[in-house]
């Protein structure tokens, strides 16, 4: 049934007939947005109250000589936290983004916004959401009159994200948008702008840039820990299937490069701090793929850092599951993460020369919820007013990179790129570690 364009039936019967808003309330309709009692609510106090974020203090079971197990989690008041309306109902929002909520400290889900109403009422009930706080994307908007929501997670297709993004700055919220940011350049400075021009927040979800294993590969990378990095690599694949799906659809902002592609480009400049001063790139699909009819099926590109640091990186939608890269040094090692990417199971790897042996081991920094970690994190720096680090530019340096790789493909020549000077030049306040 599609039930948007029943509401809007429905609604213009009513307004013919003179019920209006209150006659849609009394013979049950779902309009404007599945809940208008929402009006009279105040805003909580969104502060964290003091003390209230210290960990209750207990007697280590350990001995001082074991690996600590980190604090006792210790969220916040539910009043307290910040109230998220998610942006769609699909896969990675049913089984990642909204259980990820039971792991936060200062973020709570508050909202749905989905396409369908009885998949959206059940999912509200598993999660306590109130019926009332159901938005259809016609009504969108209406979230501007809901003190309940301070920032929404846009899990939609590629396409539609600039559009959810840019509705929910103008509707007075911060913003939380999946990779890539958006299916152009040019839709991703519209969200910049947008969101800069009401006083909104925009990050963008790059989990990995807050995944502890990542981020001690990172330190690694710039402490020097096995000398200079002269070479990384890195693959991210999968053999991808139904052939209707929107990833394979180049209106909705499909391909390898922006879906899988993009966890090499942006994981290998989160690792060195540096943004690429030239890209080389090539792209092919196998022909007669019923799949790649739109899209590439797999994208191979070179980096090339000021620092002399070069990247050799491919996407790939046609190949067995690989989600890696390594660091290779100049003093005697090499390190990296196998798997790097996947939502759980990350694997660090170390190899050393040493006393004339090679010596490989897999330590580990734990295991944490990261959609948690990302979304603490916003929230936080809405509490505080501050830059999140995976910024909105972050993102948008991303699709100008992807731009450029496009262009090599096409032309088979080297890309350079702007230079931009200084470290980190896109990211904003460094996650806190709270282990």
């Amino acid at each position: 049934m599609n039930y948007l364009g029943d509401a809007l039936n429905r609604r213009n019967f009513l307004q013919k007939t003179g019920y209006g808003i209150i006659g849609a309330t009394v013979l049950g309709g779902v309009l404007p947005a599945w809940g208008m009692d929402i009006l009279s609510k105040k805003s909580p106090d969104k502060a964290i109250h003091p003390g209230s974020d210290k960990p209750i203090e207990l007697n280590p079971l350990d001995d001082a000589t074991e690996v600590k197990d980190g604090r006792i989690f210790t969220p916040i008041r539910p009043d307290s936290r910040i109230g998220y309306a998610i942006v769609g109902l699909g896969t990675l929002t049913l089984n990642e983004v909204l259980p990820a909520f039971g792991a936060c400290k200062y973020s709570k889900p508050v909202a749905l916004v989905s396409g369908h109403f009885e998949k959206a009422k059940k999912v509200a009930d598993q999660y306590g959401i109130p019926h009332s706080n159901i938005y259809n994307y016609e009504y969108y908007d209406k979230i501007r009159d809901n003190p309940d929501i301070d920032a929404v997670y846009v899990a939609l297709p590629n396409s539609m994200h600039a559009e959810y993004t840019i509705r929910a700055a103008n509707a007075g919220k911060h913003v939380l948008c999946e990779k890539p940011m958006a299916a152009t350049s040019e839709e991703a400075k519209t969200m910049v702008d947008a969101c800069k021009k009401v006083g909104k927040k925009l990050m963008i979800g790059y989990r990995i840039q807050h995944e502890p294993n990542n981020r001690q590969m990172m330190e690694w990378v710039r402490n020097k820990e096995y000398g200079e990095v002269k070479i990384i690599e890195s693959i991210n694949g999968q053999h991808i299937g139904d052939a209707s799906q929107w990833r394979l659809k180049r209106s909705m902002g499909g391909g390898a490069l922006g879906d899988v592609g993009i966890y090499c480009l942006n994981t290998i400049r989160f690792l060195l701090g540096e943004e690429p001063e030239s890209v080389l790139a090539s792209m092919y699909s196998t022909p007669g793929d019923p799949r790649f009819t739109e899209v590439e099926e797999t994208v191979l590109f070179q980096l090339l850092f000021p620092s002399g640091v070069m990247a050799n990186c491919c996407g790939s939608f046609g190949i067995h599951q690989c989600r890696r890269y390594r660091c290779y040094a100049d003093q005697g090692g090499w390190f990296g993460m196998d798997p790097a990417f996947p939502y759980r199971g990350l694997k660090m790897e170390v190899s050393q020369a040493r006393d004339k042996m090679e010596w490989k081991s897999n330590p580990s920094m734990g295991e944490k919820n990261q959609f948690a970690l990302e979304m603490d994190h916003f929230s936080k720096c809405i509490m505080e007013d501050t830059e999140p680090y995976t910024t909105g530019e972050e993102g948008l340096q991303d699709m100008r990179i992807m731009d450029a790789i496009i262009e090599s493909a096409k032309t088979g020549k080297a890309i350079k790129l702007p230079s931009t000077g200084e470290k980190d030049a896109f990211r904003g306040t460094q996650p806190q570690d709270e282990s």
